[in-house]
């Protein structure tokens, strides 16, 4: 025995370093795990499995599993949502630019068709 009354696992948290600790109910905490992040050296070689899921494949190269802010890893953020890594603004930007020239497009289309309907009537 370690000379702590018994407890059970009350809830669990995650660091930033991605080390898993665990509060119990005589209030110890423990360390339960820790998070391994992978890198690899193509990761756009990596096989799409699904829509948020990858798997290593011949392209992508052998996983290079380590710790959370080693070895050019990312670091975790714990209790934080993920955002779309888009800017927004930026993307109606370049919707409304495509959209302007897929208007000019379709006037000049209509304007080439006119021109040609001209042609026609000026031959009889």
């Amino acid at each position: 025995q370690n000379g702590y009354a018994s407890g059970s696992l009350d809830s669990t948290t995650i660091d930033t370093s991605g080390i898993l600790v665990g509060k119990f109910s005589n209030g110890r905490t423990q360390k339960l795990g820790q998070v391994a992040l992978a890198t690899f050296n193509n990761p756009g070689g990596l096989s799409r499995i699904g829509d948020t899921l990858f798997a290593s494949s011949n392209n992508s190269g052998n996983p290079a599993v380590g710790t959370s802010g080693t070895g050019g890893r990312g670091t975790l953020t714990p209790g934080s949502l993920e955002m779309s890594n888009i800017d927004l603004a930026d993307q109606f930007s370049k919707m409304i630019i495509t959209q302007r020239g897929f208007q000019a497009n379709s006037k000049i289309i209509t304007t080439s068709d006119t021109m040609l309907e001209e042609l026609v009537n000026l031959k009889r």
